[in-house]
């Protein structure tokens, strides 16, 4: 089956401007990466390739596919869940298998974790065999294993299937073409999300060299119509005969001779067509458009503690609680053994293990003993609260102009517009992530730690953000399933294994 978008646009009731712009686009068998900026439109295309939402233009054929669709979140349970629960067909059993579903888990849908979720929403939508499957951030919040497990599944769909994800390695992994979208248009691109992006900055920078040429080129005409325009006027007034005394016969028939011999318009016809050369140079400049993107290095006021090392922690074991951020739920039940640690004053440390297995519990004892002795440290926890929000809104209004200006810069940097910073409203939690780094960078720390920093952050971002904390020069420790994003800025890996009732961490 061809799924094919032609000449597509759309606008929001209310809207100002338009979601979708004159997008044609073709999506054969297998996996297309959507991939593009926040608010660029990914979402709004897939739902009108799905067909549940109708093109103010443009066509969709076949009209009416037969589609599923999973959201970003999992909170609502899918229509056909106790459909799937009923099923024990070859395919149910086999995606029960697959992504290790347990039978009761359909029947109490609103205690499952996240991940869980995320496994059962996917099951009921291969399940139902769509001839279009979207699948918006389907490993945003889940653990390796789980990741893995949905790759896995993924990947055996044979119908069209639109992938919505920030997730850099399951991009590469399961599609053969991504479709960017900028701010409503969208550009189909052949290979994987590594290929894609290296093509896209590829045209980029060719676009960006066409515009240099362009932009010298218009300088040079208009330098060049303005002396023509000056020449011009210079011989509007050798025509006039004003000022000149009546006896002086020669200078009048001087200027007679230059109007009948057609000299007087020569200047003139060339200013004009300088004029019209100007205007097509400065279309030229004009049709050039280059996709905005902050690439450049983010300035850090930072530099390492002048101690080598910043933290010593003797063996532990530590305790899974029942309300810890780790283990929701239940009785403690298991532990976390924990070798002696260190952490350099320049060290990048990434740690990884899966959701419940204490990562973020040993993250926070990690905070408490650099602060309690006395290093600078900037902490991002996962989930940011409304409080949070507010209290970063008021510290940036509160910043000295100069200090403002520096965080505004920052926020833009990692792929934000700062206006909307300053306009007040509500802010997306990619966005305050970004504006709480930015403000902390300010105190010059000596150690950042970050939990899940990708969640909610478009493609640009993420690879901003990379590009950040992989030159910060002090201590840096992320916990992240973003394979690419250890791969790029950590220089350790710990590790957290299940072993016995328990875990173990491992450095590596």
């Amino acid at each position: 089956m061809l799924l094919q978008l032609t000449h597509i646009s759309y606008t929001y009731p209310g809207a100002s401007d338009p979601a979708l712009i004159d997008v044609t686009a073709t999506f054969g068998p297998g996996w297309t990466g959507i991939v593009g900026d926040n608010g660029g439109g990914k979402t709004t295309l897939t739902l009108v390739a799905a067909g549940l939402i109708r093109p103010d233009e443009g066509t969709v054929a076949p009209a009416s596919p037969a589609s599923a669709v999973c959201p970003q979140d999992a909170l609502r349970p899918p229509e056909n869940l106790a459909d799937f629960a009923c099923a024990y067909d070859g395919l149910a059993l086999r995606l029960r298998r697959e992504l290790r579903i347990e039978d009761d888990w359909p029947w109490r849908y609103d205690t499952l974790s996240g991940g869980q979720r995320k496994r059962l929403q996917v099951a009921c939508a291969l399940w139902a065999r769509p001839d279009v499957l979207v699948v918006d951030e389907p490993t945003n919040y889940v653990d390796a294993s789980t990741r893995r497990a949905l790759a896995a599944a993924l990947a055996a769909f044979d119908g069209v299937g639109l992938l919505v994800s920030h997730d850099r390695t399951l991009l590469d992994e399961l599609c053969m073409r991504c479709l960017f979208v900028h701010a409503g248009r969208a550009t189909m691109r052949p290979g994987t999300y590594s290929q894609a992006a290296e093509q896209a900055e590829a045209e980029r920078a060719s676009v960006r060299h066409a515009r240099d040429c362009a932009r010298r080129e218009a300088r040079r005409v208009r330098a060049e119509a303005q002396r023509r325009r000056e020449e011009a006027s210079r011989v509007a007034g050798r025509r006039s005969a004003r000022g000149l005394a009546p006896g002086d016969h020669d200078a009048r028939a001087k200027i007679g001779l230059y109007v009948v011999s057609g000299q007087d318009g020569k200047a003139g016809r060339l200013s004009a067509r300088m004029d019209e050369r100007l205007r097509r140079a400065d279309e030229r400049l004009d049709a050039l458009r280059v996709e905005r993107r902050y690439e450049a290095d983010v300035w850090l006021d930072a530099t390492p503690s002048g101690r080598p090392v910043l933290l010593r922690a003797d063996e532990a074991l530590v305790p899974l609680g029942a309300d810890g951020p780790d283990a929701p739920g239940g009785p403690c039940r298991a532990s976390l053994r924990v070798p002696p640690l260190s952490i350099g004053n320049t060290e990048h440390v990434a740690l990884v293990g899966d959701n419940g297995s204490g990562k973020t519990t040993l993250v926070r004892r990690v905070v408490a003993a650099l602060r309690d002795a006395g290093v600078r440290t900037l902490y991002l926890p996962q989930e940011l609260t409304r409080a949070q929000e507010a209290s970063a809104l008021r510290e940036l209004d509160e910043l000295g102009d100069a200090r403002r200006g520096r965080a505004l810069s920052f926020v833009a940097q990692l792929n934000s517009d700062p206006a909307r910073l300053v306009q007040g409203g509500a802010v997306s939690p990619g966005e305050l992530r970004k504006l709480m780094l930015a403000i902390g960078a300010q105190g010059e720390p000596e150690a950042i730690v970050m939990d899940e920093p990708t969640n909610h952050l478009d493609l640009g971002s993420v690879e901003a953000l990379q590009r950040v904390l992989a030159g910060y020069p002090g201590a840096l420790l992320l916990v992240t399933h973003d394979v690419s994003l250890v791969r790029a800025t950590a220089d350790v890996v710990w590790s957290i294994e299940p072993a016995g009732d328990g875990y173990a961490l491992r450095v590596r």
